[in-house]
This record gives C-alpha cells, sequence and structure tokens, in this order.
C-alpha cells in the first residue's frame, strides 16, 4: 500500500516506510516458508521504486539482489513464478536505463521471453507480459538500432493488445506503448504509415482516460512527440500545434516534485523549437530554452541524462543564429560536452550527438568564416558518420555533410572520396532487402537534400509581389529576411517552400501563398543525388574511374537488388552447390515479398495488422539470411567480392565491341562525360565545360511544360500529327499554335548537341560509320532525349543520327553483365508474341493498334517466323505471361500506365485486367529477348527519384529482357503503326542477310537498335522540321543490349 501510495503522490517518506516493513518482515520469515519468495520480491520491488527516486545504485542492486533469491526460491511451476521473473527483467531494464550497460537488456529479454512462454493464453497477466517484453526489444532497440528489435516490439505489443478487454484499465498504457513503439520505427523508416498508427493509437489512448487520470500526462507527452516527430517530416503546421498543446498539457498535469517532470519540459522545449523554425518568433526559442533549463535544473547530477543536454544545447544554438549572443554558444558547448561524457560507447544516440555538436561548430562558423571552426564541424560529422551504432538515416545526414562541407571548404583533401564512399554506403543501408519495393522508394525519397546555399530575398519578393500587388508591407519584407537566415541550409526551392509555410502560418493570407507555395512546388526540382555529387568531385580530382565507380554504387538502387537477386549462380555453385541453392532459394523468396507484401494503414482491425507485423518481421530474417548468406560466399577465395559493385577494371572488361558506353554527369559544380570503350584500360574523361546542371533543368522543364500544354501523355487515335497535315482535335488539350510553332524542341536538341553531344563525339573520333553508343544520363539529363540531340534547321543541319545509333542504359553494370553473361536464346522459345488491346476499360481507343499486330503477324508468317497475336479480350493478363514466358520476344500495342511511386505497381492495360511489372517479374524470362512497348511514356522516369529508372522500360530489363524499345512521351496511333512496321522489316530483312542459310525465321535481337534508327529515320524524313513533327519521332527509345 505505502509503495503504491509513493507511486500516486511521490511522497518519499512511503517508500521508506515500505522497504523497512518489508525488510523486517523477510528476516522475520525462515527459509523454506512459502511466503519467502514472494515477500523478497515485494521487497525488492520497493527498492526499484526507490531507485526510480533517488537514483542509487545500491538501491537498484539491492532490488535485483532480492528479484534474484525470490525467482531461485520459487519451485519449478509454482502459480508465482511468471509474476517474479518479471519483477527480475523489469529491474535488469531500469538499472539498463540508468547505467547503459547493454548487459543488463540481453539478462532481460529471456527472462521475459520465458515469462510468456510459461503464461497461458488466458491468463489475464499475458498481455502485461507481452508489453514488458516489447518494452525490453524497444529498449534494446534504442540501444542498437536493430530493426528486428523493433519489429518484435511492436508484434509483442499488439498481441498485449489484442488479449486485452475492452475497457480494461491498462487500455490507454498499451496504446501508448504500441504507439510509442511505431514512432521509433517510423524515426528510422521514415514510413508514414508508422506514424500515421503512433498518432492513431496515443489519440484513442487520450479519449479513454480522465483528464485527471495519474496516467494522462505520459500518455499528452506521447501523443506530443508522436505528433512533433511526423512534423519533423511533413512540415504541417496543425500537427506541431497538437504536438505543443498536448506536451503543455502534459506540464501543466504534472506535480512540481514528480520525476518525469523533467523529461516533459525537455519534450516540451523540442516542440516549441520546432515552431520556432517554423515561425521565428523569438518567445519561442526563448520559452524552449527556459523550459529546458528548468528540466535540468529539477534534475539530480546524477539522474542527468545525455538526450537532455542535447536538446538544450540545440536550443542555444537556434537563439544564438538568431540574436548572435555569444554567452549561448559557451553554454551550447558545456552542455554538449556533458552530454558526450555522459553517452556510453556504443550507444545508439551517439551519431546524434556528435551530429548536433557539428551543427553547432557550422553555425558558428557561419558567424566567425573562422576555417578552425569548420574543421571542428567536419571532424565531428565524420565522428558520426563513422560510428558503428546508430541509425543509418542520421549517419548518412552526418556522411553527407561530412564529404560535402570537405569537398566545399578543402577540395583537395585525401579525405573527399573516402567521406563520399561512406555516403554512398549509407545510400544503400537506406534502401534494404528487408523492405518492400514501396518503401525503398520511400526511403531513397527521404534522403535530406543538401545545398551550401542560401534562397535570395530577390528571388523570393519576386514570387510574393503577385500577393501583395500594391507593395509587400514592411513587416513581411522584415519577416523575410528572418526567415532567409533561419533556411540557409536548405537549397533555394526548397527554402523558398519552407518560407511560405512559415508566411502562411504567420500571416493569414493562407489562400495566396498556399497558391504561390503549390506553384512553387510545381517547378520545384530535385536537387542533384549525392553519387553525382560524388562523381564530380572525383572528376575534379581528375580520377575519373572512382567517379565511375561512384555513379555505379549509388544509382538504380532498386533495379540493381532485384538483378542481383537474379544474378547467375553457375560459378559459385561449381564451388558449393550447397550455399548457391540456399542463395538462390532466399533470392526467390525475398523478390516474392518484396512486391507483394501489404503496407498496414489505421483502419485495419488489430488481427489484419498482427498478420501484417508478422510478414514483415520474416521479410526482415530472410533479408538477415541473405546478408548471412553473402558473408558466407565473400569468404570463399575467389568470392571476396561476390554480388558487390563493381569496380571500374571489371566494368571495362566486359565491354561491347561495337560501340562505346558514355556516362554523363550533371552537377551543381560541373559537368562530365566518361566514355567506356572496349580495349582501353581506363575511362576518357570529357569535361563538358559549356553545359551546366541549369541548362539541363532548364531543358527539363521547356519540355515538361510543352508536353504538358499539349497533352502529350498517353496513345491516342490522333496523338500527333497527320503524316503532311495539320493536328487534328483530340480529346485532350491540344499544343497551342504559339508554342507549337516555337523553338523549345529545336532549342533542347541544339543546346544538346552543341553542349554534349558533339563535344563526345569530337573526343571519340569515330573512324567506322554508325556505331552503337549506349547513353547513361544522370539526374536531369535522364529525361533529355540524347539520342536526338542535333540541328534541325538552316544550312548547317547535323545531328546525332548521322553518325552514331543510340541506345539507352540505365547503369553501366547493365551493359557489362550482359556482355560478361552472355549466352543465346533457347530456340525452342525464339519466336514473337504480339497483342493489341485497342479498346481496354477507362482509356481512349487507339483502334491502330489492331492493324499494327496485323501488320507484323503478316510480316512474321512472310518470314517463316514462329508467332503469336491475340487482340483484346482474347488474352488475360495471365495467358500474356505465359506467352511471354514461351516467345523470347514481345510486342505490346496498348496503353500503359507507370506508377512513380511504386514502380512494380506499373502496369499495362488490357481489355481483361492488367499486368504488372510485380507479376512479370516473378516469372520465369530466362529467354526474354526483345519488348517492344508500343505504348506512351513507356521510359519516362520521375523526377524526384532521377536516378533511379522508375519507368516500364528499365523494368522490362530488370524482368530479363535484353532490350527494349519504349517511349519517352505520347505516340501517335498512326506514326506508330508506321515505325513498328519499318522496324521489323528491318530486322527480318538484316537478320536474314547476316544468317545466311538460317531458316528459323527469327529475328536477330541485337540489331534492334539499328532497326529502331531506321524505322525513326523513315518516319522523320516523311516529315517536316517543325516543333510538332520533331514531337512524333523524338519520342522513341532503345533500351539495353
Amino acid at each position: 500500500m505505502l509503495r503504491h501510495r509513493f507511486k500516486r503522490t511521490g511522497n518519499f517518506a512511503d517508500v521508506a516506510e515500505a522497504i523497512s516493513v518489508q525488510e523486517r518482515a523477510v528476516v522475520l520469515t525462515p527459509m523454506g516458508d512459502p511466503l519467502l519468495p514472494g515477500r523478497l520480491s515485494d521487497l525488492g520491488n520497493s527498492f526499484t521504486s526507490r531507485f526510480q527516486w533517488t537514483g542509487s545504485l545500491s538501491d537498484i542492486a539491492q532490488a535485483i539482489s532480492n528479484q534474484q533469491k525470490a525467482v531461485t526460491l520459487t519451485p519449478e511451476g509454482d502459480i508465482g513464478l511468471p509474476d517474479r521473473l518479471n519483477n527480475l527483467a523489469l529491474a535488469f531494464l531500469i538499472r539498463h536505463e540508468r547505467t547503459g550497460d547493454l548487459s543488463d537488456i540481453s539478462k532481460a529479454i529471456p527472462v521475459l521471453q520465458q515469462v510468456v512462454g510459461l503464461t497461458p493464453v488466458n491468463n489475464p497477466n499475458l498481455p502485461l507480459f507481452l508489453a514488458n517484453l516489447g518494452g525490453a526489444f524497444s529498449t534494446r532497440f534504442e540501444r542498437t538500432g536493430d530493426p528486428a528489435d523493433v519489429a518484435k516490439c511492436i508484434l509483442a505489443r499488439q498481441k498485449a493488445l489484442e488479449l486485452t478487454p475492452e475497457g480494461h484499465e491498462n487500455m490507454p498504457t498499451l496504446l501508448m506503448n504500441l504507439g510509442n513503439a511505431f514512432r521509433l520505427r517510423f524515426e528510422q523508416s521514415a514510413n508514414l504509415s508508422d506514424i500515421s498508427e503512433a498518432i492513431s493509437a496515443h489519440m484513442k489512448a487520450v479519449d479513454l482516460l480522465r483528464e485527471d487520470h495519474h496516467d494522462m500526462p505520459s500518455i499528452l507527452t506521447a501523443l506530443g512527440n508522436s505528433c512533433s516527430s511526423r512534423f519533423d517530416r511533413t512540415r504541417e503546421p496543425t500537427v506541431l500545434a497538437v504536438s505543443i498543446s498536448a506536451l503543455q498539457k502534459s506540464v501543466q498535469l504534472t506535480p512540481a516534485n514528480h520525476p518525469d517532470l523533467p523529461d516533459r519540459l525537455i519534450n516540451l522545449g523540442v516542440s516549441l523549437m520546432r515552431r520556432f523554425e517554423l515561425a521565428g518568433e523569438l518567445a519561442d526559442i526563448e520559452e524552449a530554452v527556459s523550459a529546458q533549463t528548468r528540466a535540468i535544473a529539477l534534475t539530480p547530477e546524477n539522474m542527468l541524462h545525455a538526450t537532455m543536454l542535447n536538446n538544450l544545447a540545440v536550443s542555444l544554438m537556434r537563439r544564438f543564429g538568431r540574436t548572435g549572443n555569444v554567452s549561448d554558444v559557451v553554454k551550447a558547448e558545456k552542455a554538449h560536452q556533458k552530454a558526450v561524457e555522459l553517452t556510453p560507447e556504443g550507444h545508439e544516440n551517439l551519431p546524434s550527438l556528435l551530429t548536433n555538436v557539428a551543427n553547432s561548430w557550422r553555425v558558428r562558423f557561419d558567424h566567425s568564416h573562422n576555417l578552425g571552426e569548420m574543421e571542428k564541424c567536419i571532424s565531428n560529422y565524420k565522428s558520426a558518420a563513422t560510428c558503428t551504432v546508430g541509425s543509418s538515416l542520421i549517419k548518412l545526414e552526418a556522411a553527407q555533410n561530412w564529404a560535402r562541407l570537405l569537398n566545399t571548404h578543402f577540395p583537395m583533401s585525401p579525405q573527399v572520396l573516402p567521406a563520399f564512399d561512406t555516403t554512398l554506403g549509407y545510400v544503400a543501408l537506406l534502401a534494404g532487402l528487408e523492405q518492400t519495393v514501396h518503401g525503398r522508394y520511400i526511403r531513397l525519397q527521404s534522403v535530406p537534400p543538401y545545398v551550401d546555399s542560401t534562397p535570395s530575398i530577390f528571388d523570393i519578393q519576386t514570387s510574393l509581389a503577385a500577393l501583395f500587388p500594391i507593395g509587400i508591407p514592411t513587416p513581411i519584407t522584415n519577416l523575410v529576411r528572418q526567415l532567409q537566415s533561419k533556411h540557409r541550409d536548405l537549397q533555394n526551392h526548397e527554402g523558398r517552400l519552407r518560407m511560405f509555410e512559415s508566411l502562411s502560418y504567420l500571416t493569414g493570407k493562407d489562400d495566396g501563398i498556399s497558391e504561390e507555395r503549390a506553384r512553387c512546388s510545381s517547378s520545384w526540382t530535385a536537387p542533384p543525388g549525392l553519387a553525382l555529387n560524388a562523381a564530380a568531385a572525383a572528376c575534379s580530382l581528375d580520377r575519373p574511374e572512382k567517379a565511375l565507380e561512384f555513379l555505379e554504387q549509388g544509382r538504380c538502387l532498386v533495379w540493381g537488388q532485384l538483378n542481383n537477386l537474379r544474378t547467375p549462380l553457375d560459378e559459385l555453385r561449381s564451388i558449393d552447390s550447397n550455399l548457391a541453392d540456399r542463395i538462390a532459394d532466399i533470392s526467390k523468396r525475398l523478390e516474392s515479398v518484396a512486391s507483394s507484401r501489404a503496407t498496414t494503414h489505421t483502419k485495419m482491425s488489430l488481427s489484419e495488422k498482427i498478420a501484417l507485423e508478422d510478414e514483415s518481421h520474416s521479410h526482415l530474417k530472410l533479408a538477415q539470411q541473405w546478408e548471412e548468406l553473402l558473408k558466407s560466399a565473400r569468404a570463399i577465395p575467389g568470392f571476396e567480392d561476390f554480388l558487390k559493385p563493381s569496380p571500374s577494371s571489371a566494368l571495362l572488361r566486359h565491354l561491347p565491341d561495337s560501340g562505346p558506353i558514355v556516362v554523363i554527369n550533371v552537377d551543381e559544380r560541373r559537368c562530365d562525360a566518361i566514355a567506356l570503350l572496349a580495349g582501353f584500360e581506363e575511362p576518357l574523361h570529357i569535361p563538358l565545360s559549356n553545359f551546366s546542371l541549369d541548362k539541363a533543368k532548364k531543358y527539363r522543364t521547356d519540355l515538361k511544360m510543352l508536353l504538358r500544354s499539349g497533352g502529350y501523355r498517353a496513345r491516342e487515335k490522333e496523338a500527333s500529327t497527320n503524316l503532311g497535315g495539320e493536328a487534328a482535335a483530340r480529346p485532350i488539350k491540344p499544343v497551342n499554335r504559339a508554342r507549337r510553332d516555337g523553338d523549345v524542341v529545336h532549342g533542347v536538341l541544339r543546346g544538346l548537341w552543341n553542349d554534349v553531344v558533339k563535344p563526345i563525339l569530337d573526343n571519340l573520333g569515330f573512324s567506322v560509320l554508325f556505331p552503337r553508343i549506349w547513353w547513361c544520363p544522370t539526374g536531369a539529363m535522364s529525361f533529355l532525349p540524347l539520342h536526338a540531340a542535333g540541328i534541325y534547321t538552316g544550312s548547317k543541319s547535323e545531328s546525332i543520327l548521322d553518325y552514331a545509333v543510340s541506345s539507352y542504359t540505365p547503369t553501366v553494370t547493365a551493359i557489362s553483365n550482359r556482355v560478361r553473361n552472355y549466352r543465346a536464346i533457347d530456340k525452342s522459345v525464339s519466336g514473337l508474341f504480339l497483342t493489341s488491346q485497342p479498346n481496354a476499360p477507362g482509356a481512349t481507343s487507339i483502334p491502330g493498334t489492331t492493324q499494327e499486330a496485323q501488320s507484323i503477324q503478316s510480316l512474321a508468317v512472310e518470314n517463316g517466323a514462329r508467332v503469336l497475336k491475340l487482340e483484346g479480350s482474347d488474352v488475360t493478363a495471365g495467358d500474356c505471361l505465359k506467352h511471354m514466358e514461351n516467345f523470347s520476344s514481345v510486342h505490346l500495342a496498348c496503353h500503359a500506365s507507370q506508377d512513380a511511386a511504386d514502380p512494380l505497381q506499373s502496369r499495362f492495360l488490357l481489355h481483361m485486367g492488367s499486368l504488372n511489372l510485380a507479376t512479370i517479374l516473378q516469372s520465369n524470362l530466362k529467354n526474354a529477348d526483345l519488348a517492344f512497348l508500343s505504348a506512351c511514356q513507356t521510359s519516362t522516369g520521375e523526377e524526384k527519384l532521377s536516378d533511379e529508372a522508375v519507368h516500364l522500360a528499365a523494368g522490362m530489363l530488370a524482368a530479363g529482357y535484353r532490350r527494349v524499345v519504349a517511349t519517352m512521351w505520347s505516340i501517335g496511333d498512326q506514326p506508330a503503326q508506321e515505325v513498328a512496321s519499318s522496324f521489323y522489316k528491318y530486322l527480318w530483312s538484316h537478320t536474314h542477310t547476316h544468317r545466311e542459310g538460317d531458316s528459323d525465321g527469327g529475328f536477330d535481337g541485337t540489331l534492334s537498335a539499328y532497326a529502331l534508327h531506321h524505322a525513326v529515320q523513315q518516319l522523320r524524313h516523311r516529315l517536316d522540321n517543325s516543333e510538332s513533327s520533331l514531337l512524333t519521332w523524338v519520342p522513341y527509345v532503345h533500351f539495353g543490349y
């Protein structure tokens, strides 16, 4: 009774008296008395309660000692054993919170697992034991960052909740703890469904309690923290407002002498600091510092922990950034130093702490411009990035700051390239195989942008002029200047978006500002990726081979993973067939679960959520098994680099003889081409001194706006210029006369020719006519038609089409692997499967597909080829897939739909359903050769994932096709028929020329790039050189070998 009263009131005398009474009871109880174990356990609980108040290690040592004695004296099968084991485990966990000793968690978890195993399902205490087990996993996760621990935590807490009847007094606490677990996982995964689950659970918990309930402050704190975490990712002001309100109420409801008050004040300070960052109100940062200073003053010296001091230091540095008061810097430095001292070696939070120390030095450098302070800043970022523990996302942010600041301030440092190497390693970890493909793309988009520049006042005020036509009020101008200083670490466009959020919040002029923010957002261009930054740094140091390795390591990560899962294992099998078989089995299972596993949402039932968490945990175990198998393979002599990114020397050993691969890197600092030619031992570095990232972005934006205004988004009956005539009316908005007769396309193609393609050709010095050339563009270049670069007006017209036959490849590795692993197509499946889908439900009619397929079928029959044509409702998605397995080549004349957010859900629209990439990837296409995608935008990527090749063409390559014909934007129904017909005529006629005596009627897929070049030239020469004519033939592209 005394101990329970102490928990409610915090009256220290109660717990002291409880211990005194219980010690006398233990002394008076003889050994062997069945009451002794229970009394020892009660005494241990009281020592635990006092320890939580005093922080005295002798108290928690006494608690553990008494609990261990209680367990030892309890006979096996005793009904009280689970409770006593539970008390022992909790004592270990509580001591860990004080000392940071991981061994205490290691002792607690198996004890709690034993407790759960001993407790029947119908035992009313089982939910509590499951909750405690979840807490232990949560604690270990916070120390080590092992995703398996947070997954086990969530599963245990969900099961605890499922076993708890509605209305039970523990329900609010169980909901709170489950929400906390989802928040922890969100902070590692950046998956918004996790933070939605967290906030939903916390709100339900709040609704279940009276305001005066003693647990209400804890639950309000949990809600406030979850909303704060969501705000950090989404920047939703309403979410931040909920956070601050909940945390303020939590503090108000907490007694002045309560041991949790300091932590609640710290959390409130964090959210107030976030509002300062949003609105720039000095009062918010003053209140944040005041709350956190009070928290530390209320905390006994031996109870201080690093997080409290770290958060105070961050708030002090924010205030210094606003006021310039040097005393804040001094206080922050002392707080950071103490926080580092209190953080045990190997603690999960160490990278975060070191990052904040680095941030402080960076703020100081911004004021002093003293390079010594920048050196300290970089040193701390490096220490954070190279920690052996901690969140990969935090270490990635530290690593990219280490690399980019080093490259900015000390560009000749020998540490620049190792820093970028470390950074790209974390990017790969971020998109791990334990996630679904969709989840990996979300993680890649969460990589924080870095630009060491400040939004210009002129640029921002120009945008605001539309909102204040009479003149921008002076207070708004002053506010913009304040916010400009605050957002100095954001890139120009992102900084403007943040500023519009702040202005909307402060001025109440929400409609206009929201409209302007939307306009800004629609024209936003993703910053260049980390791999591109790294490659530019390597080129600056005249290390093109390292630039190539950076680009191969840091781009197209998800498709690269899919290709790794499909890597032939013949060499490994000859050494260790059992290991090869195990790798093949795990590969198939990983590939399947990555594309099929559903994601949770708040409206699901709890049992459905538990089932999904079980699936998620199984997926995680598969990924861990995969990593262990890779370690085993790499331990075999000769397999040290098994499934690692290929070094430059390995890529150069396996190149096509028919022409070079040209990688084009575009970065803010410089642009370069890297050409790889068979027989050369080093890449050829070609600086593109007249080209820039700004030009690439401008060309991309100009084309995008032109295509949008013209509705070039889907294959239509009259989606392009009639041959020899005017554009016909279409059900979508036509290109207006001014834009159609303008110079957008001509300007883009001319600029690409003069500044990019011609300088590359001049350096290559081709000695043969029409060699192959594989373009491997990066970043903003991925959206530009390099294959059509040229001057198409005037007497000096020339273009790439006059000199070479162009193809594209997502990576150099994709072509190198094809060369290295070449094998002939099995003649039993050699042939062409065609399907036309002129009237798919929900899509516009494209009747020309019927004639297109018939024409190709007739050509195949004439040439004695094995061919199958099915139209409309004659074929289901399943049938289509089966025929794709039985025919080496496929021609799909239909509508297509790309899903950039989840590329495996990109699909081809059929009369009888749709065929998505996920399904295609799971099929057996080992003899796949050519895929002709006579649909629209099948090679159009996603701007925010410009280096991930999230389009159907790349997906078909990943599925196994060696070469793909695709389109960059919409194609007209009539031109599509003509291109396809010319393409196949060329293939069959030239195949027969090269295969004398071969009468199987098949075609040579290696000629497909030449066939497309020929077909496009045929179409081009029948048209004039107007903008609309260029838009008709330019979209056709060839991918692959």
